[in-house]
């Protein structure tokens, strides 16, 4: 009777002739990054006016928005929010997506010089109306003083609700509120920060309100 021996496990080479799960995850995981930069990257070169072929869609209304002072003639689903045009359509990314029912804050734009939260709003509402959005505010090189302070004081950490902070912190300027940091944190109460960075955020607004 002959003894059985156990196979030796195959071993994995380095130089291509075998493949781990190991580099399999890792080759798998590196391409994936460079698909989705490089579809980040074909989105944000997108022209933001209407191509020939979406002129006809069925079921598609026109509207015009005014968007950072450019006029901007499209056709979209009437259900589209202002929130869903300005990322999906115009490819203006600065605009947050949160939790989408007006509870957090991170889509905060500019429409008529007031504050909205785009995600509860229908782009179609908006048709012929001023709107500003973080991209409009300032640029890298000339900063909205808003924008400086928040780099100053720390106004943010992972960084996402960090548009909407600023969109609904310049729209603070121009509205009634008392001295004092209480009267700001009650009217920035609608702008959720989930880092916790609200004692920073807070010293950037004051700063600005004490030199405009």
């Amino acid at each position: 009777m002959s003894e059985h021996k156990p196979e030796k496990p195959r071993k994995h080479h380095a130089d291509g002739q075998g493949l781990s799960r190991r580099s399999f995850l890792t080759t798998a995981g590196t391409a994936g990054v460079i698909a989705a930069l490089d579809g980040r990257n074909l989105m944000a070169q997108s022209p933001s006016s209407d191509s020939p072929q979406v002129d006809d869609r069925v079921g598609t209304e026109p509207v015009t928005l005014r968007v950072n002072g450019e006029e901007h003639r499209l056709r979209i689903d009437p259900r589209t929010t202002l929130l869903d045009c300005l990322r999906e359509t115009m490819a203006l990314t600065g605009t947050k997506k949160g939790c989408d029912h007006g509870q957090c804050g991170a889509c905060t734009v500019h429409v008529n010089g007031r504050r909205v939260n785009s995600c509860l709003s229908l782009a179609l509402m908006h048709d012929g109306e001023e709107i500003t959005t973080i991209e409009g505010l300032g640029t890298p090189d000339a900063l909205h003083p808003m924008q400086a302070a928040f780099v100053e004081h720390d106004g943010y950490q992972c960084g996402y609700c960090t548009s909407g902070q600023i969109m609904s912190a310049v729209a603070l300027l121009k509205e009634p509120c008392g001295p004092d940091d209480t009267a700001v944190k009650e009217l920035m109460s609608g702008n959720i920060c989930r880092c916790g960075a609200y004692p920073n955020i807070v010293a950037a607004i004051q700063q600005v309100r004490r030199t405009a």
